[in-house]
């Protein structure tokens, strides 16, 4: 129905929605090695009711206002997407995550659709703390953050029990007003 591109390579983020099943479990199947080593993200979806069972999840969670996920697509197939978590528009805050086939990997789709998600959080909806969540070993999700200019609050140790491995978990954040400064810098840099 409508996408944003995310520049000139054919990338954008587009809404991803209950009817987009198929297509979702076929890029889950491409990526579920990849995508599943450090969260169980699309796990239970092997097969269209399934992966439609988890879009379905996430619509309630935007209907709510309290989640979405969107999708990315690379010349046309999706390969990953963006979501928002515990998203709290009262109270000012929200968690954003990430995840990708390894065909969409290396190509900063992840930054570029954060970018997008992060300024309509801060401009539209006045999101104050933005933070993100990831496995300590998750070092492809935290440069990400990094490159977006998070800052690391703290670690919480052994706190994510994960394939039989209790996983420390970082916590990363960026507040609004970080943001709307970097991002005016990187505006000013351009000119």
């Amino acid at each position: 129905m409508y996408a944003i591109s995310l520049g000139d390579d054919g990338a954008e983020l587009r809404p991803l929605e209950p009817w987009h099943a198929e297509e979702f479990l076929a890029h889950l199947e491409r990526g579920r090695a990849f995508i599943n080593a450090y969260v169980p993200f699309g796990s239970q979806a092997t097969d269209t009711a399934g992966a439609r069972e988890v879009l379905q999840r996430y619509a309630g969670l935007r209907a709510a206002d309290t989640g979405s996920l969107h999708g990315l697509w690379l010349e046309g197939r999706l390969v990953g997407g963006v979501l928002f978590l515990n998203f709290d528009a009262e109270n000012g805050n929200c968690e954003v995550g990430c995840w990708l086939e390894p065909a969409g990997t290396g190509r900063g789709l992840v930054t570029r659709a954060m970018q997008v998600l992060i300024d309509f959080a801060v401009e539209r909806r006045g999101i104050e703390r933005v933070e993100w969540v990831a496995s300590a070993g998750n070092t492809k999700s935290l440069d990400v953050a990094r490159r977006l200019g998070f800052t690391r609050d703290g670690v919480r140790r052994e706190a994510y029990p994960y394939r039989g491995v209790r996983h420390d978990l970082e916590v990363w954040s960026v507040l609004a007003r970080e943001w709307r400064a970097a991002r005016a810098r990187a505006a000013h840099n351009d000119h």
